[in-house]
């Protein structure tokens, strides 16, 4: 099928409603419009460069991580919650009550990528993966009443308060079974020659378009894109997300999928999503320049520490990975006394090298300021 000829699919009268059920996808694509094979090259570019600096940086893992924590601040925020990364790193006890469950959100969606990609090495990409995921997603936050790692079996609805003034009408529960199957058999159809990109684009697309679970489904359709990279090794680590670029143009985010269904414009939303890999890859690229200078920096510094060198690099390779910290962590993780802990901040404060944020003299809060600001 050429994109150009695309048929999103028809609505079919329920009772009281129409529900649009989509065109199955797991066909063969061809690209028939210049412009997006020229978007297409350029995102792949980008990519390629993005994956090459993911295996030159030192301890790559924390510096992942926080790309993570990052992610799940953006793709949560798109659904509603409030809270910023300075907060979804830190610790539950040193947030104000009002704010932890925001947190909460966050902390599941980081540790459903986290477990997602990890299984990914024994269970490929599927619809039980999504499955367990979604599970571990709506633990315990707004939403875990709403069939956590199950399909939906009854009727949801996109904005508005019911199905009577319901902007989009996802196809009826009885055809979830077979769309997710085609859509799985579509990430893993090796017959037919559709580019990566392309692919994960068009499945994102049929994902949000089929809404299979109750509540979830943005992040969850925003974690595929990640994993079907990693999966298919078009990235040595999960270093994209596309949260970020979605929630800064998220009126063309919306426009664009709907337009797709609406107006049988697979092409635009095509282009949408492949500008977004390309700025996103930049933007990371960026980011990871960035910390290769922090790191040279922040290593010089040390060298003023003298003989106390050795315990000042353990302190900093800790706080790549938790740049909120105080002394009972620092003494914890470093086998040495409260005092020595506090000794040994108050030296990388004076370096510009942490900052405190508490004001206390007790119980003091000391943050890795300029690192964080990298994702800010």
């Amino acid at each position: 099928m050429n994109i150009s000829s695309f048929q999103a699919g028809t609505y079919i009268q329920r009772y009281q409603y129409k529900s649009f059920e989509p065109t199955l996808v797991d066909t063969e694509w061809h690209i028939d419009n210049s412009e997006l094979n020229m978007l297409l090259s350029e995102a792949n570019l980008k990519l390629g460069e993005l994956n090459a600096f993911s295996q030159l940086i030192p301890n790559v893992d924390f510096f992942i991580e926080m790309h993570i924590y990052k992610e799940g601040t953006e793709s949560s925020r798109i659904e509603g919650t409030q809270t910023n990364i300075d907060e979804a790193i830190q610790k539950e006890e040193y947030l104000s009550p009002e704010k932890r469950n925001d947190w909460q959100e966050v902390q599941n969606y980081v540790q459903a990528m986290n477990t997602a990609i990890e299984t990914l090495s024994s269970l490929p990409l599927s619809n039980r993966l999504l499955k367990e995921t979604h599970n571990i997603l709506l633990q315990g936050v707004r939403g875990n009443h709403k069939l956590p790692g199950e399909f939906r079996r009854s009727q949801n609805w996109i904005g508005g308060s019911s199905l009577a003034d319901a902007v989009f009408i996802p196809p009826h529960h009885d055809s979830i079974d077979l769309l997710m199957s085609d859509l799985e058999k579509f990430l893993h159809n090796e017959n037919i020659p559709v580019p990566h990109l392309i692919k994960i684009g068009i499945a994102h697309y049929q994902f949000e378009t089929i809404h299979p679970f109750l509540d979830g489904n943005g992040r969850i359709g925003r974690l595929l894109i990640t994993l079907y990279l990693v999966s298919n090794k078009l990235l040595y680590k999960p270093t994209l997300y596309l949260s970020q670029f979605f929630e800064k143009n998220r009126s063309l985010y919306y426009d664009n999928l709907s337009k797709a269904r609406t107006h049988n414009d697979l092409t635009q939303w095509l282009k949408f999503f492949l500008e977004g890999v390309r700025s996103t890859s930049e933007d990371s690229i960026q980011t990871f320049k960035n910390n290769i200078v922090l790191r040279a920096n922040v290593e010089h510094k040390l060298i003023s520490l003298g003989k106390r060198h050795a315990i000042g690099k353990a302190l900093l390779e800790y706080l790549y990975s938790n740049p909120f910290t105080d002394a009972a962590d620092v003494a914890s993780v470093l086998g040495v006394n409260i005092s020595t802990a506090n000794r040994l901040l108050i030296e990388f404060t004076n370096l510009h090298i942490l900052k405190e944020v508490t004001g206390f003299k007790r119980n003091r809060l000391f943050v890795f300021d300029e690192y964080i600001n990298l994702f800010r």
